[in-house]
């Protein structure tokens, strides 16, 4: 017993103290390790463009590309529940509610591979309907974009597994073994796309196939990995269903999240049809330039999922101190952070790219979009750190419909608009810092309030508790 007790406690060392301050050290220490995971799930789709780029052609490289968008639009919706998985197990680790926790837990994982199930099916059904819409070019991109994303949507059960067990590490403290699994699944994605692609011909058949088996690789280890577990966030098959208290909280805080996502997705798919229309060389320059500023962009989503994860903890302690500490030293790393990687990717850009294709024309227009998105690419870091913040204190409706009208809407109206009447690649692209300003400058001013609020509450729910640990208890009769 004495053994035992030993190793728990030293296995808890490992584990992220969330509560204690200073955090600005142990915020980018639980910053890292979900940064590397960001990369490598990145890789999965860069790794499918490099190779394809040099062992097949550009219009196959370009057809796995454009698919990204419409991706999101179709799995956002889920993988915002896995935020509300995360928010709301992290908030009942803080509260020391076992019970809840296990229930969020368990809820999560059925989630997840019902959700994949869901999502699969619908992509294979609407994939090809869905590109002819966005524009793809039906002679060159089209059937090679159908084909790959039949394949990719029939492994999404593994590809949300991992996420939602991913989550759930995440909010117990412990960022690093995620990290482990997606490496193992990282190395074995490469090693089978250039197999299928090189060795087999398969050509973007082959780089789908390798991205399922790789999400089989990570979803098995992770879920082995919360099987095994002896704190929190254990998971026994046996007690594996939907809990209606926990779905609630994960519904809370995912559904509006996930319904962001979507949407966010619907203006980026808005955005790759007026792209689209720029032809074949543009299409592709569009695809590898995003490929790299989805590592920018990883880099400081990672400091916003610490921000909520820090954030939901305090918030079950009731540590409104810290909610703040945490807020303004996330400001302060994903600005910094945003401003190294965002300029040192576009200073790199042409370097970056030659990785991706040979071709001047696509290097040029690659570079162009980087230096637009990758140079203001921290104000996507703030407003995420924004939105992080108000989600970690339980308000996700308010954060979506910010973002929705700041972003989305902002976007759309500009596509329609400015750019309509002056089309160009460069203004297309400005779109996006436009709407990060508008939105950063509304959620600041909407967490201010909100703010005020929850920490009233708090504060009045401190003194009624003390309050009745202080009553005397009543004497009994002599």
């Amino acid at each position: 017993m004495v053994a035992m007790s030993e190793k728990a406690i030293k296995k808890q060392k490992k584990e992220t103290d969330m509560c204690t301050p200073p955090f600005l050290t142990k915020i980018i220490l639980f910053s890292l390790p979900l940064m590397l995971t960001g990369i490598l799930q990145l890789l999965y789709n860069a790794s499918d463009i490099i190779v394809l780029g040099h062992f097949a052609s550009d219009n196959s490289a370009g057809a796995v590309g454009s698919t990204g968008s419409l991706v999101n639009l179709i799995t956002n919706l889920f993988l915002g529940l896995s935020v509300g998985a995360c928010t709301a197990a992290a908030r009942w680790i803080g509260a020391k509610n076992e019970q809840r926790l296990e229930h969020v837990v368990h809820t999560s994982i059925c989630l997840s591979v019902i959700g994949g199930i869901v999502i699969g099916v619908f992509g294979i059904l609407v994939s090809r309907q869905m590109l002819i819409l966005m524009n793809v070019p039906q002679d060159s991109v089209l059937p090679l974009s159908t084909l790959y994303l039949r394949i990719y949507f029939a492994g999404m059960p593994f590809n949300l597994l991992y996420n939602f067990g991913s989550s759930l590490c995440r909010a117990r403290g412990d960022s690093k073994n995620p990290l482990l699994f997606l490496c193992a699944a990282g190395v074995s994605n490469v090693g089978l796309n250039i197999f299928f692609v090189v060795v087999c011909k398969m050509d973007v058949a082959g780089v789908a196939l390798g991205t399922v088996i790789a999400q089989m690789i990570s979803s098995t280890l992770v879920l082995l990995h919360l099987m095994r577990l002896k704190g929190h966030c254990k998971v026994e098959i046996k007690k594996l269903r939907f809990y209606k208290d926990a779905l609630g909280d994960i519904l809370r805080i995912g559904l509006p999240a996930g319904l962001q996502g979507c949407i966010f997705s619907l203006s980026n798919v808005v955005i790759q049809s007026s792209v689209n229309s720029f032809g074949d060389v543009a299409i592709t320059a569009n695809a590898e330039a995003a490929n790299i500023e989805g590592f920018v962009y990883t880099s400081m989503n990672a400091v916003s999922q610490d921000c909520l994860t820090f954030t939901g903890q305090n918030f079950g302690a009731r540590k409104r101190k810290n909610i703040d500490r945490v807020l303004i030293n996330s400001l302060i790393v994903v600005t910094l952070l945003g401003l190294i990687v965002g300029f040192g990717a576009y200073f790199a850009g042409a370097l970056l790219l030659r990785i991706y294709t040979k071709s001047p024309e696509v290097i040029r227009l690659g570079v162009e979009r980087m230096g637009v998105i990758c140079t203001s690419y921290c104000l996507c870091g703030i407003m995420e750190v924004f939105v992080g913040s108000l989600r970690g204190i339980g308000h996700s409706v308010l954060p979506m419909l910010v973002s929705v009208l700041g972003v989305c809407g902002l976007r759309l109206v500009y596509i329609f608009t400015f750019f309509a009447a002056n089309r160009t690649l460069f203004n297309l692209y400005l779109s996006y810092p436009i709407s990060w300003i508008f939105t950063i400058a509304t959620h600041a001013v909407c967490l201010f309030f909100v703010r005020k609020k929850v920490f009233r509450k708090m504060k009045e729910a401190e003194e009624k508790s003390m309050q009745q640990t202080e009553a005397p208890l009543p004497q009994s009769g002599q």
